[in-house]
């Protein structure tokens, strides 16, 4: 099978009803709430083309995550899987859009900055500067309950979403509601730069900045290998690698990203993640 196969495939399942794909793995409906599911990997809640598995904190778009993440495959696998359970595809018409959620971000509260930056400087490791530069170009903000807010912009540096991180002692993550991290995402601007790398949080990328400070460090808001507006920075002709976790599911997303767009190279951080990496950087300096 060809690459250009794969991809074929892969744009007549994507949109197969996150429903059809749960039943077809054996998952049982909640009988009080009809949008969570009980499956072998723990309650997942589906909210049109989107799903969360609350058990594991895990989460993604379309039927072939959901496949992925259902039955431990890869992206090629889980195509196929796909294919060959709803073989009369091509003589459906595909669904409708899901029509997109109305972003809500956290309200501003400038009075929590300062323990903010307090996190980010003393548990991240992450430089002042680059904390005063984020917000003074206005990619990150305080809410009201103390959370680090990374916004996702697309073109024109229109808000589409926002990473959420807890900045007190219970370690928290999330996503702002009605987050769209298809049409654009967290980076930290760099000028002049012609390389990307590809991170799975805003504060993997702000960390990977601080390592490779002439890059352009983009986040994916978790593992993803297919983000829609991936082809966009293809276009651009800078070299791009994947700098996923150093674990298992990291390195089995960025094999199957890489199987997408064999230009896309991998840079694995030699520890867990870039914050971890950085954080060892800045003891040894000591």
């Amino acid at each position: 099978m060809t690459f250009q196969d794969i991809r074929d495939r892969a744009d007549r399942v994507r949109c197969i009803p996150l429903q059809e794909v749960l039943q077809l793995a054996g998952a049982k409906r909640d009988r009080y709430d009809k949008a969570k599911w009980h499956t072998c990997k723990g309650a997942i809640s589906c909210t049109a083309a989107k799903f969360m598995n609350w058990n594991q904190g895990v989460g993604g778009g379309g039927a072939i995550d959901l496949a992925m993440h259902l039955n431990n495959l890869g992206f090629k696998a889980a195509v196929e899987w796909l294919c060959r359970h709803f073989r009369n595809l091509d003589v459906q018409a595909p669904p409708e859009p899901a029509r997109a959620m109305e972003l809500i971000l956290p309200p501003e509260d400038a009075g929590k900055l300062p323990a903010v930056k307090r996190y980010l400087t003393d548990q991240r490791s992450i430089a002042p500067s680059l904390i005063r530069r984020l917000i003074e170009c206005g990619r990150l903000y305080a809410d009201t309950r103390g959370n680090a807010v990374f916004l996702l912009l697309e073109k024109e540096d229109r808000i589409v979403g926002a990473e959420l991180r807890g900045t007190s002692s219970a370690r928290w993550r999330g996503m702002a509601f009605g987050s769209q991290r298809d049409r654009g995402y967290f980076s930290v601007p760099a000028p002049g730069a012609t390389t990307i790398i590809l991170c799975e949080s805003a504060i993997d990328a702000i960390s990977c900045l601080e390592l490779y400070p002439c890059c352009l460090c983009v986040s994916t808001s978790g593992a993803r290998p297919n983000p829609s507006w991936l082809p966009l920075l293809l276009r651009q002709h800078r070299e791009i690698y994947c700098g996923y976790d150093l674990d298992s599911a990291g390195e089995a997303i960025a094999t199957n990203m890489m199987a997408l767009y064999p230009e896309i190279r991998r840079l694995r951080p030699s520890q867990h993640d870039w914050n971890d990496v950085l954080k060892q950087y800045r003891t040894r300096r000591l």
